[in-house]
């Protein structure tokens, strides 16, 4: 066999090689002493140092750090800090940091994986116990890749694969919504679906499209637009939507901000919130309750996802198990989605 060597060899790539959890690799090369009895059996703990020495495996320095220095530092990566609903997680995830006696500090990715590689190495030189990240995209290597490298770390607001993570249950709030659409006769939805490599928008969508599926009604394709979760990509898809007749009778957008887009853009097409067009949004940020409007919503227990996320991560730096957690949405029907009665008329 000819030897190959690279800097680039990874836990991953050398668990994959021979058929095991990058978990065992990980402990078998980082044992001290050797001592890999616990962890693989002699001759699987000898493939995996053969291999690990054919293959020119070096050793995570970062990683390894985080093993001896004990930090009581977290980092945590968000797309946008200035976001509402991404500033309110931050806040849970400060004060509980503050209670488990560890300090954080956070910076921006603004979704791009080359921001994010660079913020994770930054974050590992200043020597990180630990990390959240808040902008996990659907079938992320990045993030395998952090894995493989034994680093402890939790995702927040968004999940993927099986990595630990701490979101509300998009799929259920999709749900509540879809739902309360139907009972108030509204038969033809349009999704301002969010971007599509994050799971709050898919989840979202599917949870509403599942619903009507189960009554009986597809929503075309082209009644689901992506675009950003901020008011400019919200009006830019409504007016995408808009632009040709029939119009929906509702709207569901995945985002308040992205909701607040399109109330402009109906607004625009001189169409009345709801009589002609329902709008629901998501999170029930503060904005949702005082506007002109007042907007139906699902609730999202950001500041608590924050909470758990730090919880969880101070477990797994203390070496403890954790497992994923879901937390419970709530609808909440304003006057967006309403429209009053002849009694109340």
């Amino acid at each position: 066999m000819t030897e190959r060597r690279s800097g680039s060899v990874t836990l991953r790539m050398i668990a994959d090689e021979l058929g095991i959890s990058p978990s065992t690799v990980s402990r078998v090369l980082n044992s001290a002493n050797g001592d890999t009895a616990k962890w693989a059996a002699a001759g699987t703990a000898q493939r995996i140092r053969d291999l690990a020495q054919e293959r020119g495996y070096s050793p995570n320095v970062y990683a390894s750090n985080l093993r001896t220095a004990r930090s009581n530092l977290v980092g945590v990566i968000v797309p946008r800090l200035q976001d509402y609903v991404l500033a309110t997680v931050y806040e849970g995830i400060e004060e509980a940091a503050i209670e488990h006696g560890l300090s954080t500090f956070v910076t921006n990715s603004l979704d791009n994986d080359e921001n994010r590689r660079a913020r994770t190495a930054m974050m590992l030189e200043r020597r990180v116990g630990g990390l959240i990240f808040g902008d996990a995209h659907l079938e992320d290597p990045f993030l395998d890749e952090v894995a493989s490298q034994g680093i402890p770390f939790v995702l927040v607001s968004r999940h993927t694969g099986a990595h630990t993570s701490v979101t509300g249950n998009d799929y259920l709030g999709g749900r509540l919504v879809g739902e309360h659409l139907l009972s108030i006769g509204r038969r033809d939805v349009a999704i301002l679906a969010g971007l599509p490599f994050a799971s709050t928008a898919q989840d979202r969508t599917r949870g509403v499209t599942d619903v009507f599926k189960e009554a009986d009604i597809e929503v075309p394709s082209e009644r689901i637009v992506h675009g950003p979760f901020d008011a400019a990509g919200g009006r830019a898809a409504a007016d995408s939507l808009l632009r040709f007749r029939p119009y929906p009778d509702a709207i569901f957008a995945t985002n308040d901000f992205a909701a607040i887009g399109a109330l402009g853009s109906l607004r625009d097409h001189r169409l009345s919130v709801p009589d002609d067009v329902a709008l629901v949004g998501y999170n029930d940020t503060p904005l949702a309750a005082e506007l002109p409007v007042p907007l139906s919503t699902v609730r999202s227990p950001m500041h608590q996802m924050g909470r758990r996320a730090l919880e969880l991560l101070a477990d797994l730096m203390a070496g403890r198990g954790v497992s994923s957690e879901s937390l419970e949405p709530e609808l909440i029907v304003r006057a967006s989605s309403v429209v009053a009665s002849i009694e109340q008329r």
